[in-house]
């Protein structure tokens, strides 16, 4: 019988990139109800982020709200800048910008990535989890890859850390 590899807990969060996220805030918090669980994000001048998300001289602001048990990853780009979306826009045109899914192996997961030939932005960076003297993992660390047509999604693992919350299998 084959071993069975590391996998998939589940689908931690979606990525949408708006031009407002003050407008972004009053529809997700305020119209739908979602809670902001975590303290929201900002960079700019980050070389590793960029490599990351695969955008040269990115800036953005972002914050993380849950919906029952889905997690959205609202972020709004400083830089760089894109044209303006046609609100109408058929839904066969692209709109999300990745779905993330929680892991149990990062690096597992990463090397099936890799083999199969897929594109990754950057490995793991693996110094995010870190291990106490109990063997307790803390932090996360994880990384943005494409699938067979080009769609980004990202691959975490999480431990117990304030910056971002795991989902539960």
């Amino acid at each position: 019988m084959a071993q069975k590899l590391p996998g998939v807990i589940g689908v931690h969060h979606i990525g949408v990139s708006v031009p407002d996220l003050g407008k972004a805030r009053e529809f997700y918090l305020d119209i739908l109800g979602a809670v902001e669980e975590v303290e929201p994000l900002s960079w700019s001048d980050n070389p590793f982020i960029d490599q990351v998300v695969g955008l040269e001289g990115s800036a953005a602001r972002q914050f993380f709200c849950r919906l029952g048990n889905v997690q959205i990853e609202v972020f709004e780009y400083l830089a760089p800048k894109q044209a303006p979306q046609d609100p109408r826009r058929g839904v066969n045109e692209y709109g999300y910008t990745h779905v993330a899914l929680q892991v149990e192996d990062v690096l597992a997961v990463h090397e099936r990535i890799v083999a199969a030939g897929l594109p990754v932005h950057t490995p793991p960076a693996m110094e995010g989890i870190t291990v106490d003297a109990s063997g307790m993992k803390h932090g996360y660390a994880g990384t943005y890859c494409r699938d067979f047509f080009g769609n980004v999604f990202e691959i975490l693992e999480i431990h117990e850390t304030p910056e971002i919350l795991p989902i539960h299998a």
